[in-house]
């Protein structure tokens, strides 16, 4: 099931990609009846500015860009003020017309390893509420709901409910046993 991906930090010159790639991840999206991100919701000045405030990470196949994902230290607009025993992931995207199968566990557990080799114990994701599809894949991962926070803010200024995602991880960038 492990996607054969290589993974990289995504600098200033793979904005406009990764930008492409979210559009890419959100029309398969709406295809697919996933109510969670819109075309254009993430432009690549997004990316530079996560690029340069923290971690993006880049998963190639085949020479290939196949997948990214975004990892922060803290998430306070979801998860209010934290200890730092944590790492979130945000963006986890792949370009499904291109991607091997397995992709988006390879990006997850990739994340889990950077969180855990930072020295923190718990990888944490959010998604919409009232997003089951989205919320029963990472549940299948190994994440549980431990929570809801009924108004993240978006950029737009409007808020809207996301279920709050957990796993917990060992010191070395394993899972525990439940």
């Amino acid at each position: 099931m492990s996607a054969q991906v290589t993974f990289r930090p995504a600098d200033d010159r793979h904005a406009d990609l990764l930008a492409r790639m979210y559009d890419g991840a959100a029309r398969w999206m709406l295809r697919s009846g996933i109510d969670q991100w819109k075309p254009g919701g993430k432009s690549a000045a997004h990316f530079r500015e996560r690029i340069a405030g923290g971690e993006v990470w880049l998963a190639s196949h085949g020479g290939r860009a196949v997948g990214a994902y975004e990892l922060w230290w803290e998430d306070e607009q979801a998860w209010g003020p934290q200890p730092p025993v944590a790492g979130y992931v945000h963006r986890l995207m792949t370009a499904r017309e291109a991607a091997p199968a397995g992709t988006g566990r390879a990006l997850l557990a990739h994340a889990e390893g950077r969180i855990a080799a930072g020295g923190r114990a718990v990888a944490r994701l959010d998604c919409l509420s009232d997003n089951p599809r989205l919320r029963g894949y990472y549940e299948a991962a190994g994440y549980r709901a431990v929570g809801e926070e009924p108004g993240k803010l978006a950029a737009d200024g409007t808020r809207y409910g996301v279920t709050l995602l957990e796993r917990s991880l060992t010191p070395r960038g394993g899972v525990t046993s439940p």
